[in-house]
């Protein structure tokens, strides 16, 4: 199932890129770049961000040590950028910075 039209996604892709053996995925940002591209429009983040807790049970920042402590600074720049994604509405166009 793609999950990224934009940058073509699939859900297969996404899994695979927070499984890997080495340089796995622990965020979503981290998803795009695994996968070599780039949040576009970013609807499917959420949908991203789902498969990732799946995949991973709930583990989805557990790179380092402190990533469930509030003490880490990652942690927080996720869940801020998390909390600020919202999916632009049905028909909705992106219109390019002048």
């Amino acid at each position: 199932m793609i999950v990224c039209s934009c940058n073509c996604l699939t859900e297969a892709q996404v899994r695979e890129s927070c499984t890997r053996s080495e340089g796995a995925a622990r965020s979503t940002f981290e998803v795009y770049k695994c996968l070599g591209c780039s949040p576009k429009c970013g609807t499917c983040a959420r949908t991203i961000r789902k498969i990732m807790d799946e995949t991973l049970g709930g583990a989805a920042c557990n790179a380092c040590p402190v990533a469930t402590n509030s003490a880490c600074g990652a942690a927080k720049i996720a869940d801020a950028l998390n909390a600020a994604i919202e999916p632009l509405p049905a028909g909705a166009a992106l219109v390019p910075a002048e």
